[in-house]
């Protein structure tokens, strides 16, 4: 399969072909995902939540970044790999922002970083991406940014939101970034900030008007234990359910002594 780069995940917004995009945080994710044909990886700090059982994304550090993202570049072959930059690893200034930027593609193995923000991140989108570090953009509903917001809610609902991320999105384009993600907004801004951008906007609950869509993998999967499943999320697989009956069949047959059987001993 031909690797994706920055430039190819361009052309597909030129040539109006749709995104799809999935986190991964482990080496054998990354491969399945890979193999199936996902052009792009994204190793979200998400993994804080599904991955480590944080309450939200705040704690993740760079040094988990690196680790997630270095296991994801070793199961990839194709896809284009983004690397979240973890809160605090480039809002405190634009060198350390540089330095961090660099260490997630040095040491991690990303082609790309993503960071989250608007018109008061552009400076630093547009200092990293002129060390050809390729950046992704982040608006609306930003994770990192959920003390401010009180939560996880849609963004962009009152006419004043909805002009700022206008703004910021533009803002975020005029700063070099390659492509930009738009969370938790209504559907009609999310399709008038898609059409006014030359680069690629992914949705994750922005509506089908984006030029592409991004799940978490463990939502879209059916793993998540005990959370309420965001309305923006379609369930593809029941994992949790296969699991949970094979691990099921397992106990029982070690209870009756039916495993190890012949065909399983040296």
């Amino acid at each position: 399969m031909k690797k994706i780069t920055v430039p190819e995940i361009l052309k597909m917004k030129a040539e109006g072909k749709k995104i799809p995009v999935l986190t991964a945080y482990d080496f054998q994710a990354a491969r399945i995902l890979d193999e199936a044909g996902i052009p792009l990886l994204l190793v979200g700090d998400s993994c804080g939540m599904v991955e480590a059982g944080y309450e939200t994304t705040l704690p993740v550090t760079l040094e988990e970044m690196i680790y997630h993202c270095r296991a994801v570049a070793r199961g990839r072959a194709s896809a284009l790999v983004v690397a979240d930059m973890p809160f605090a690893s480039y809002q405190v200034s634009r060198k350390e922002a540089k330095r961090n930027a660099c260490r997630l593609v040095k040491e991690g193995g990303a082609e790309a970083v993503k960071l989250e923000g608007g018109v008061r991140m552009a400076e630093t989108i547009r200092a990293i991406a002129e060390m050809d570090v390729p950046v992704m953009g982040h608006i609306g509903l930003t994770p990192q940014s959920v003390h401010r917001m009180g939560g996880y809610k849609v963004q962009g609902r009152s006419k004043t939101e909805a002009e700022a991320l206008l703004e910021d999105a533009r803002s975020i384009e005029e700063a070099g970034a390659f492509s930009i993600v738009l969370e938790g907004i209504p559907a009609p801004l999310a399709k008038e900030i898609t059409a006014s951008l030359s680069i690629p906007a992914i949705g994750i609950g922005a509506g089908p008007d984006c030029d592409g869509q991004v799940l978490v993998v463990n939502d879209m999967l059916g793993l998540i234990v005990g959370n309420k499943t965001p309305r923006f999320v379609k369930k593809y697989a029941d994992l949790n359910r296969i699991i949970s009956l094979a691990v099921g069949e397992f106990i029982k047959d070690v209870e009756e002594g039916k495993f190890p059987s012949k065909e399983h001993t040296y």
